[in-house]
């Protein structure tokens, strides 16, 4: 049987972008790229446990509890955490239930 799983929103939306970036001009070449080709932390997206929620259409303590269970990565940035938008997809993406 095929698994359906409601669509929660686009998470790349313009709504979760995060703050412009300053500073000199980047090697348009090499520009978010490692030496390996892989993506730099510097470009990637983090989201705040309340835009997380948002996303998944839950409560912040249900994000909160994902990640003290460590089911959903994340760094934590003083007192807060911030989850990766690739983490939130991948966690959405093998988060399927099968009421079958």
């Amino acid at each position: 049987m095929a698994r359906h799983v409601p669509e929660v929103g686009n998470y790349m939306s313009a709504e979760f972008t995060g703050p412009e970036r300053t500073g000199p001009p980047r090697n348009k070449s090499s520009a978010g790229r490692a030496d390996d080709g892989s993506p730099t932390l510097g470009d990637t997206q983090f989201f705040t446990v309340a835009e997380v929620a948002k996303v998944m259409r839950v409560s912040k303590m249900t994000v909160y509890r994902l990640v003290h269970s460590g089911e959903l990565p994340a760094v934590r940035v003083g007192r807060s955490f911030r989850v990766r938008a690739e983490a939130v997809h991948a966690y959405l993406e093998t988060a399927y239930f099968d009421a079958g």
